[in-house]
């Protein structure tokens, strides 16, 4: 699973890092020394789970759980702090957990065991999230996790599924927008489905593709977002 860490102090970050790093499946760890920060990386990354510190500079654990409570999948979050009267708050923003500092080994174990299953996957069970558009006047709708690509074409945006295509309303800024963590950039005119990424590769003339799964076609990718992409895989 991907973890973010969110904390200012940089030695408290260290330190739960090394204390997960005890654990095969939180392998795949991440820090943000702030708000912003971790949002940002929270859309970049796309973690399964954020350890974030309640009390920072700017912006606060719990305000940044409010923007990450409004995703359509969000991630299981843990707030770690010294202060212990915040667990009201926490609970009444949905924490998957509450750690109190100096994080022990021991409370971290048991944290860890009362998170069990709750990973963006068991969230995403719970809550399918779908695309609606119209179509022959009929509203329709197509699971997410069904969605091979968008591309911008004139004034609509294509949209090609496992089982179709639609021309949908929504603009790629707005489904950027929406499913930020679901729909990568891979090019001005193309969003692709993250989960269903299955290579980069180099192209004959020199720039690159990328494979997607239940999709024929090979989708260019901009300079500009090649990095990016070759983080996701």
């Amino acid at each position: 699973m991907k973890v973010l860490i969110v904390d200012d102090e940089p030695l408290a970050r260290a330190r739960l890092q090394r204390l997960l790093a005890h654990y095969p499946d939180y392998q795949h760890v991440v820090q943000a020394s702030n708000g912003d920060s971790a949002l940002q990386q929270i859309k970049q990354y796309a973690p399964d789970i954020v350890f974030i510190d309640v009390d920072m500079p700017a912006m606060s654990g719990l305000e940044v759980a409010v923007q990450l409570n409004k995703l359509p999948i969000p991630p299981a979050i843990i707030f770690v702090t010294a202060h212990p009267e915040h667990a009201l708050e926490a609970l009444q923003l949905s924490a998957a957990g509450y750690l109190l500092k100096p994080v022990t080994e021991q409370n971290l174990a048991k944290t860890i065991e009362q998170l069990g299953r709750l990973t963006r996957a068991h969230v995403q069970k719970q809550r399918p999230v779908t695309i609606s558009f119209q179509l022959g006047g009929v509203t329709r709708s197509v699971a997410l996790e069904d969605v091979c690509y968008v591309m911008a074409e004139d004034k609509y945006t294509r949209l090609i599924s496992t089982s179709g295509e639609a021309l949908i309303d929504q603009s790629l800024k707005q489904l950027e927008q929406a499913y930020p963590t679901q729909l990568l950039r891979i090019h001005r005119k193309i969003l692709v489905n993250q989960s269903r990424l299955v290579a980069l590769k180099r192209a004959e003339d020199g720039s690159h593709v990328v494979v997607i799964k239940d999709c024929s076609c090979l989708l260019p990718v901009s300079r500009r977002a090649y990095k990016t992409v070759k983080e996701q895989l």
